[in-house]
Protein backbone atom coordinates (compact mmCIF):
# COMPACT_ATOMS: atom_id res chain seq x y z
CA UNK A 1 0.00 0.00 0.00
CA UNK A 2 1.54 3.50 -1.08
CA UNK A 3 1.51 6.55 1.53
CA UNK A 4 0.05 9.57 1.12
CA UNK A 5 3.77 10.64 0.78
CA UNK A 6 4.37 8.92 -1.78
CA UNK A 7 0.50 9.49 -3.36
CA UNK A 8 1.59 13.44 -3.03
CA UNK A 9 4.89 13.33 -4.88
CA UNK A 10 3.72 10.87 -7.85
CA UNK A 11 1.15 13.17 -8.23
CA UNK A 12 3.19 16.43 -8.33
CA UNK A 13 5.39 14.96 -10.53
CA UNK A 14 2.60 13.44 -13.32
CA UNK A 15 1.43 17.07 -12.96
CA UNK A 16 4.69 18.21 -13.96
CA UNK A 17 4.45 19.84 -17.64
CA UNK A 18 7.36 17.34 -19.95
CA UNK A 19 9.57 20.22 -20.22
CA UNK A 20 9.25 21.22 -16.11
CA UNK A 21 10.39 17.27 -15.85
CA UNK A 22 12.95 18.18 -18.49
CA UNK A 23 14.40 21.27 -16.94
CA UNK A 24 14.83 19.20 -13.40
CA UNK A 25 16.56 16.07 -14.95
CA UNK A 26 19.06 18.00 -16.96
CA UNK A 27 19.61 20.66 -14.29
CA UNK A 28 20.26 17.90 -11.37
CA UNK A 29 22.93 15.83 -14.07
CA UNK A 30 24.62 19.21 -14.88
CA UNK A 31 24.50 19.82 -11.34
CA UNK A 32 25.79 16.70 -9.64
CA UNK A 33 28.15 15.52 -12.78
CA UNK A 34 30.03 18.17 -12.58
CA UNK A 35 30.78 18.31 -9.00
CA UNK A 36 31.52 14.67 -8.85
CA UNK A 37 33.81 14.84 -11.46
CA UNK A 38 35.53 17.67 -10.02
CA UNK A 39 35.82 16.06 -6.99
CA UNK A 40 37.72 13.54 -8.40
CA UNK A 41 40.28 15.36 -9.94
CA UNK A 42 41.85 15.51 -6.56
CA UNK A 43 41.53 11.80 -5.95
CA UNK A 44 41.55 9.71 -9.15
CA UNK A 45 39.27 7.28 -7.72
CA UNK A 46 37.41 7.38 -11.35
CA UNK A 47 40.72 7.50 -13.08
CA UNK A 48 44.42 9.14 -13.67
CA UNK A 49 42.59 12.48 -15.09
CA UNK A 50 46.10 13.59 -16.75
CA UNK A 51 45.93 10.43 -19.71
CA UNK A 52 43.25 12.97 -20.90
CA UNK A 53 45.20 16.17 -21.03
CA UNK A 54 46.68 17.36 -24.24
CA UNK A 55 50.47 17.97 -23.87
CA UNK A 56 49.91 21.55 -25.60
CA UNK A 57 47.91 22.65 -22.00
CA UNK A 58 50.76 22.37 -19.67
CA UNK A 59 52.97 23.71 -22.16
CA UNK A 60 50.71 26.95 -22.40
CA UNK A 61 50.01 26.89 -18.81
CA UNK A 62 53.66 25.54 -17.37
CA UNK A 63 52.63 23.57 -14.41
CA UNK A 64 52.48 19.95 -13.73
CA UNK A 65 49.50 17.79 -15.06
CA UNK A 66 48.30 17.11 -12.04
CA UNK A 67 48.39 20.90 -10.45
CA UNK A 68 46.38 21.54 -14.02
CA UNK A 69 43.92 18.66 -13.08
CA UNK A 70 43.28 20.69 -9.81
CA UNK A 71 41.99 23.83 -11.57
CA UNK A 72 39.88 21.74 -14.14
CA UNK A 73 38.51 20.22 -10.93
CA UNK A 74 37.59 23.83 -9.33
CA UNK A 75 36.30 24.75 -12.27
CA UNK A 76 34.07 21.44 -12.66
CA UNK A 77 32.74 22.40 -9.10
CA UNK A 78 31.91 25.63 -9.71
CA UNK A 79 29.78 24.97 -13.46
CA UNK A 80 28.00 22.58 -11.25
CA UNK A 81 26.59 24.77 -8.65
CA UNK A 82 26.12 27.51 -11.41
CA UNK A 83 24.16 25.15 -12.89
CA UNK A 84 22.48 24.32 -9.09
CA UNK A 85 21.67 27.72 -8.60
CA UNK A 86 21.64 29.53 -12.03
CA UNK A 87 20.76 26.79 -14.82
CA UNK A 88 20.56 29.65 -17.24
CA UNK A 89 24.22 30.83 -16.86
CA UNK A 90 25.30 27.58 -15.55
CA UNK A 91 24.26 25.36 -18.54
CA UNK A 92 26.09 27.60 -20.75
CA UNK A 93 29.01 27.53 -18.42
CA UNK A 94 28.96 23.90 -18.81
CA UNK A 95 28.61 23.94 -22.73
CA UNK A 96 31.66 26.00 -23.03
CA UNK A 97 33.71 23.75 -20.74
CA UNK A 98 32.62 20.46 -22.85
CA UNK A 99 33.67 22.55 -25.43
CA UNK A 100 37.15 22.80 -24.25
CA UNK A 101 37.46 19.25 -23.52
CA UNK A 102 35.96 18.11 -26.99
CA UNK A 103 39.08 20.50 -28.58
CA UNK A 104 41.41 18.74 -26.10
CA UNK A 105 40.37 15.54 -26.81
CA UNK A 106 40.99 16.07 -30.38
CA UNK A 107 44.11 17.97 -30.03
CA UNK A 108 45.56 14.75 -28.22
CA UNK A 109 44.42 12.57 -31.06
CA UNK A 110 42.88 10.09 -28.91
CA UNK A 111 40.09 8.90 -26.82
CA UNK A 112 37.36 10.55 -30.44
CA UNK A 113 34.86 8.09 -28.58
CA UNK A 114 35.11 10.60 -25.24
CA UNK A 115 35.31 13.50 -27.50
CA UNK A 116 31.85 12.24 -28.96
CA UNK A 117 30.09 11.84 -25.90
CA UNK A 118 30.96 14.84 -24.47
CA UNK A 119 29.47 16.42 -27.41
CA UNK A 120 26.27 14.82 -26.69
CA UNK A 121 26.62 15.99 -23.10
CA UNK A 122 27.35 19.72 -24.81
CA UNK A 123 24.02 19.27 -26.63
CA UNK A 124 22.13 18.41 -23.50
CA UNK A 125 23.56 21.08 -21.69
CA UNK A 126 22.16 23.79 -24.67
CA UNK A 127 18.81 21.83 -24.27
CA UNK A 128 19.14 23.00 -20.35
CA UNK A 129 19.83 26.49 -21.16
CA UNK A 130 16.45 26.35 -23.80
CA UNK A 131 14.07 25.28 -20.98
CA UNK A 132 15.85 27.22 -18.39
CA UNK A 133 13.69 30.68 -18.08
CA UNK A 134 15.41 33.67 -17.18
CA UNK A 135 15.28 34.33 -13.62
CA UNK A 136 14.91 30.15 -13.46
CA UNK A 137 17.07 30.60 -10.39
CA UNK A 138 14.38 32.14 -8.29
CA UNK A 139 11.61 30.19 -9.51
CA UNK A 140 12.86 26.92 -9.68
CA UNK A 141 15.13 26.40 -6.77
Amino acid sequence: MKTTTENVSRGRLQSMTPDRQAFLLLRTVFTVAPVLFGLDKFTNILTDWTIYLAPVATAVVPVPAQTFMYVVGVVEIIAGVMVAVRPRFGSLLVAVWLLGIIINLLVLGSFYDVALRDFGLLVGALALNRLSPAGSWRRHS
